[in-house]
């Protein structure tokens, strides 16, 4: 079923995204029609149980239509309406259909008062120009909740990331919210909810790397130089070499990382994707745009789409560092007496709710 639900998202990516489509997002644009193309085959809640109106799928095909949304390069806000809602379900909240998007960091909390009325800024929240609400974190008098708000009344100022994508600055006064969790979240809810987004973020990268890939092996194909292809030279070969081990070694962490999500036994798998897929960003792209030379940084061309993306998403959300300081912090109040037997034991089950 994953293999046939994957099968009809790529077959409407690339019968409907072209490079023009991506470069919507510069003119302040996005692709609607796609948006509502996704929405007619009920691709938009596909990782929502069917109790809570969804598709009943998982994890597995949630991240999998992420890699194809970053691979293609697609200019709407599927992740952002995903997990909100995904979000949403979390907290026993009922999901929406109206277009929204989400902010978690944990460093930029709204505040609620005992009125329920919520004030505060969030920066670099996603699409918030485009769509009607938001999902959120916000710090009440005991603890952390998530609410779900309406943007209509909120102070937007736009604002991009360096792929061109809207990174707005959302400010509210004295909002009411329209749904708050009951409970307030635990610590481990919270890292949870922070692993989603990361993972998230993983997904994205994961796919405008094999899209950087692919992109490489078929300019080296069909530039010459001195009559014959360039991938005929030692030098390219390199790179490719680069390029494709690279992309193998991203693969198997996102997959692992997938399955140890879906499977409820994730420690540290996520830190660990995170880390090894930033790395492969810097590789990738700096492999990538010398086997393009000069061509690759033109408008022209479609390889900056993915480039300037990567650069983007590295550095979006939990950071590389913070997931480093999370591994070594867990390392050291580790009862394993090698980092050998600390990679290799088994991981025990950790439940988040």
């Amino acid at each position: 079923m994953k293999e046939m639900v994957l099968d009809v998202v790529e077959r409407i990516f690339k019968d409907q995204v072209s490079k023009e489509t991506v470069d919507l997002v510069e003119d302040g644009k996005w692709a609607k029609d796609l948006w509502s193309i996704l929405q007619e085959n009920e691709m938009l809640t596909v990782a929502i149980s069917e109790k809570a109106g969804g598709a009943g799928g998982d994890l597995d095909d949630l991240f999998n239509i992420f890699r194809l949304i970053g691979k293609y390069a697609v200019p709407i806000p599927f992740v952002e309406f995903t997990v909100a809602n995904y979000l949403l379900e979390l907290a026993n909240l009922p999901i929406t259909m109206q277009k929204v998007t989400y902010a978690i960091d944990q460093d930029e909390l709204l505040v609620m008062d005992s009125q329920n009325t919520i004030t505060g800024t969030l920066t670099n929240v996603p699409w918030a120009r485009h769509v009607e609400e938001l999902v959120t974190l916000v710090k009440c008098e005991k603890g952390v909740r998530i609410v779900k708000l309406s943007l209509v009344d909120a102070k937007i100022e736009t604002s991009i990331n360096l792929a061109g994508e809207p990174r707005d600055t959302v400010t509210f006064n004295l909002i009411k919210a329209e749904q708050i969790s009951e409970s307030l979240l635990t610590n481990a809810e919270l890292q949870y909810i922070m692993k989603i987004e990361t993972a998230a973020k993983v997904a994205l990268m994961a796919g405008a790397i094999d899209k950087a890939v692919e992109l490489s092996i078929q300019y080296s194909k069909e530039r010459e130089q001195f009559g014959r292809p360039i991938h005929r030279f030692q030098l390219v070969q390199q790179h490719i070499a680069t390029l494709v081990g690279e992309s193998v070694l991203v693969k198997s962490s996102l997959d692992n990382m997938i399955a140890a999500l879906t499977e409820n036994r994730e420690v540290n798998e996520v830190a660990f994707a995170r880390i090894r897929v930033n790395e492969a960003a810097r590789t990738v792209t700096t492999s990538a745009h010398q086997v393009h030379g000069a061509i690759g940084v033109t408008h022209e061309h479609s390889l900056h789409q993915y480039s300037r993306r990567l650069w983007s998403w590295r550095d979006e959300g939990a950071e590389e560092s913070a997931w480093s300081k999370y591994i070594v912090d867990d390392l050291l109040n580790s009862d394993q007496d090698s980092l050998w037997s600390y990679l290799t034991s088994k991981p025990l089950v950790r439940q988040t709710n």
